[in-house]
């Protein structure tokens, strides 16, 4: 948990400094129903598990809108702040391990889909250590997130490490801070300050796919 509690504070700060009207990187969501969604990610197993499943991923937005849609502002500051506190005791979400595994990327990625919304934004300056836990996260999370792109996939850091997500005989080189291969992976990727290194056929490849868990 020691980088989710500071990652869940942060995001619950963005969304707070943002209101309930504003743009985020979740196609058709203000930021009303990306706090919907957190919330009943964590509160309803129904919805938990619409997140999940496909075949039940309708009830799942329908549940996201109809809450979105009661989030004036007095309502949007409560439930910000009902998420700052975390999950109830009775939540799975509430168990340490399963937070770590669950929340890390999800913080993460959510609080950029916020601040990267709009015209002005520039990558956050992020403790090593957490820059070292985004990374390691992403790496198990790799092959999943790549799993639609019929190419290799290599993550490069500046620095020098690097994994390959994918084999394949056509294969492209990403490379970028964790943050921005976080961001690239999760589908985030015309707001994620990554470069390519490939073929041209492939990196146009790579640039139409479809990506994120």
């Amino acid at each position: 948990m020691r980088f989710v509690a500071p990652s869940r504070e942060f995001l619950a700060e963005t969304l707070l400094a943002a209101g309930p009207d504003a743009p985020t990187l979740c196609e058709g969501w203000k930021t009303r129903h990306l706090l919907a969604h957190l919330h009943l990610r964590e509160n309803s197993p129904r919805v938990a598990l619409g997140l999940a499943v496909k075949a039940l991923a309708p009830a799942t937005d329908q549940a996201i809108e109809e809450l979105a849609s009661t989030l004036d502002d007095g309502a949007y500051v409560k439930l910000v702040e009902q998420f700052r506190t975390g999950p109830s005791r009775f939540s799975p979400w509430g168990i340490p391990a399963v937070a770590e595994l669950a929340n890390l990327a999800e913080y993460f990625v959510h609080a950029e889909d916020v601040r990267r919304a709009g015209d002005r934004w520039a990558p956050r300056a992020l403790d090593d250590a957490y820059a070292e836990a985004l990374w390691a996260d992403l790496v198990k999370r790799a092959a999943l997130l790549y799993r639609g792109v019929d190419l290799g996939i290599v993550l490069v850091r500046p620095n020098g490490p690097r994994h390959v997500a994918r084999r394949a005989p056509d294969s492209v080189a990403i490379l970028g801070d964790p943050a921005e291969l976080m961001m690239h992976a999760y589908g985030r990727a015309s707001h994620a300050l990554v470069s390519f290194e490939g073929q041209p056929d492939a990196v146009a490849l790579l640039r139409s796919a479809t990506l994120g868990a």
